[in-house]
């Protein structure tokens, strides 16, 4: 554990890297996590991302020593931590309810850590002053948590983990408790005070907008496997599986056969006849799914020249910064195209026959998702 006394700055020291070698948690005949191989950086904001069951969790109770691999080994600041308790290890967890005590003030819940570590109070007290000034609550230090507002009662929580000075915060689902406006501020509230302490971040989430906004990496994970880790651009606009492709964002979906793949590229044959698009190479066999984004979707009065659909406009949908438009092929397929609400772009009455298209490099053919065992 490191006792420096400066949170200032972004200091390594602080921050320790966690390696999780081909992890394996089993409860039971179920496994919850599968050969799971991530290198977390000192310093970074990482998110683990995926549905409810998906793993997400187990993997952040094996990093904080509540529960016990199956298999594989898990390393912080290079050291296996295997046998190692909770209160062993560099780490603070938050946990979605914040688990805050209502009958002492703030800075005493702040302090909690240390005075269980026999920290004298003046020195509890000092802490608890200069992380209520990071996390922007110098003047609520005297306050009952009852007083307290609930993006308050986040950041006390976040300082309180803080002030046992971990190399690692965990971070379960923290801002899932909180309305949409006051989640959308604490994303910013929890990177910015990420980035002033320099501690490595292992943030945990079902919600897309949060890890894409807040992280440095996002881990994609569904059924125990992880399907992607890479920058937040590189998820959204390569993703590598159909699953990572349909749980972060939107997509319209075509299915179909290929045929003629040449330099990344190849042609699917579909019941709305012959379309093209970039083929990821590790797509096999011939019955396969073409993924294409809503905001990569054009609306023309005439056919274009490749990948274009008649369609019958269904619905039009006001969104602010942009619009949705809900289509319906001549098959009864459903698609959808969000336009930018900056007056360039035609905006069809519903009734309208027009026809719907995209480019060939906007699109994806991709496989599915892996499975567990698999």
């Amino acid at each position: 554990m490191n006792h420096k006394k400066d949170h200032q700055g972004e200091d390594a020291s602080m921050s320790a890297g966690i390696d999780l070698e081909n992890v394996v948690c089993d409860f039971g005949k179920f496994r919850a996590v599968d050969q799971v191989n991530v290198n977390i950086q000192p310093g970074e904001f990482f998110s683990f991302l995926g549905p409810s069951g998906c793993g997400k969790t187990t993997i952040l109770r094996m990093i904080s020593g509540f529960i016990e691999p199956t298999g594989g080994v898990i390393r912080i600041g290079g050291k296996d931590v295997r046998g190692q308790r909770p209160n062993q290890r560099p780490t603070a967890l938050i946990f979605q309810n914040l688990a805050l005590f209502p009958l002492m003030p703030v800075w005493e819940n702040i302090a909690f850590g240390l005075e269980v570590r026999g920290v004298d109070k003046a020195r509890r007290r000092a802490k608890a002053d200069e992380l209520l000034a990071l996390v922007d609550l110098h003047d609520s230090a005297e306050k009952m948590v009852s007083q307290l507002s609930g993006g308050q009662k986040q950041r006390v929580a976040i300082a309180r983990a803080l002030a046992v000075e971990p190399s690692v915060m965990l971070l379960d689902e923290p801002l899932s408790a909180l309305d949409l406006k006051l989640r959308q501020h604490m994303r910013a509230e929890l990177r910015a005070i990420q980035k002033r302490t320099g501690v490595t971040f292992v943030y945990i989430t079902h919600d897309q907008g949060e890890a894409l906004a807040m992280s440095d990496r996002v881990g994609v994970m569904s059924q125990g496997k992880l399907q992607q880790v890479a920058n937040p651009r590189d998820i959204y606009n390569t993703p590598v599986n159909g699953f990572v492709a349909s749980f972060v964002g939107e997509n319209n979906i075509l299915t179909g056969d290929v045929v003629n793949p040449a330099d990344g590229y190849a042609g699917l044959k579909t019941a709305l006849g012959p379309f093209r698009a970039r083929m990821d190479p590790t797509v096999k066999g011939t019955s396969v799914k073409l993924y294409v984004r809503p905001e990569h979707m054009r609306i023309t009065e005439t056919p274009a020249s490749e990948n274009s659909i008649p369609v019958t406009i269904s619905e039009v949908a006001f969104e602010g910064n942009f619009i949705s438009v809900q289509a319906m092929s001549e098959t009864g397929m459903p698609f959808v195209a969000e336009l930018r609400n900056d007056g360039a772009s035609l905006v069809p009455a519903v009734g309208t026959k027009l026809h719907i298209s995209f480019d060939a490099a906007r699109a994806a053919i991709l496989p599915d998702a892996a499975k567990v065992g698999a």
